[in-house]
């Protein structure tokens, strides 16, 4: 159980955040990570503090792009340069409990999978608990993650050997929901470890804090990512649309 997991996670001016991010990671009961940090030329502190801990801690890898090109640029960038078996996926302003990574890698193990995520529970941006966990259907199959995306980007996980490294077009939005599909669509079914692992953090300027933004770039991958036509594309967001305010609802508990 002592396979290398990458963790890849793009940042862009989250110097709010960064350092409690890193520390989640190193905090980590599984030790045999390395970290690769994708910055997408940040005008804040970002850089420097990412450096600080890299100075310390040579599992942390930095990669600086000399202009902003997105965050689905600096993914790409990031998983170019990972050598683990296990590809991990994280945001710079989200958080990990401890024993995240251990449970996961034993729990993909256990039950002979390539795949899994768990789920989640949410912070304010000021890091506060709002005392609210995002479960799924769980197996997750592909029909419903077709029609709505249960898996949190902070939580997934997959076999680098048996699915390779899963690299999409960097200007794509909701390039996490195309990820995800992608797998399921060679393996059905995925099942999540049934707790939370991690905290996702809800801020205010981000795309899935604005409903406008979700509603077209969720329209996009049934468009662009699936190929549809309009029509088609417009009859699934309809569907899409109530399963996510009917269906998921449902899967978000007060804790």
């Amino acid at each position: 159980m002592n396979e290398l997991v990458s963790i890849i996670v793009p940042t862009y001016n989250t110097e709010k955040f960064i350092r409690q991010t890193i520390e989640s990671v190193q905090n980590q009961s599984y030790s045999n990570w390395e970290m690769i940090l994708a910055d997408d030329a940040s005008t804040d502190k970002t850089v420097a503090i990412i450096e600080e801990f890299a100075k310390n801690d040579n599992r942390i890898k930095l990669f600086e792009l000399p202009e902003n090109r997105g965050n689905g640029f600096a993914r790409n960038t990031a998983l170019e340069k990972a050598i683990g078996k296990y590809i991990a996926y994280l945001d710079a302003d989200d958080l990990w409990f401890p024993e995240k990574l251990e449970k996961q890698i034993q729990f993909l193990k256990t039950n002979n999978l390539h795949f899994t995520f768990s789920f989640y529970d949410s912070i304010d941006e000021e890091g506060n608990n709002l005392n609210r966990r995002v479960e799924s259907p769980n197996p997750l199959t592909y029909k419903e993650l077709f029609f709505c995306n249960y898996v949190g980007n902070l939580t997934a996980i997959y076999d680098v050997e048996h699915f390779g490294k899963i690299k999409l077009e960097s200007s794509e939005k909701r390039q996490d929901w195309r990820i995800w599909l992608t797998i399921l669509k060679q393996i059905k079914s995925a099942e999540a470890v049934p707790e939370s692992l991690a905290f996702y953090r809800i801020r205010k300027d981000s795309i899935s804090s604005s409903k406008f933004k979700l509603i077209k770039h969720n329209f996009g991958v049934y468009r662009k990512f699936h190929g549809y036509n309009l029509f088609f594309s417009i009859l699934l967001m309809m569907r899409f649309l109530f399963n996510q305010l009917v269906i998921k609802p449902k899967y978000i508990k007060k804790v």
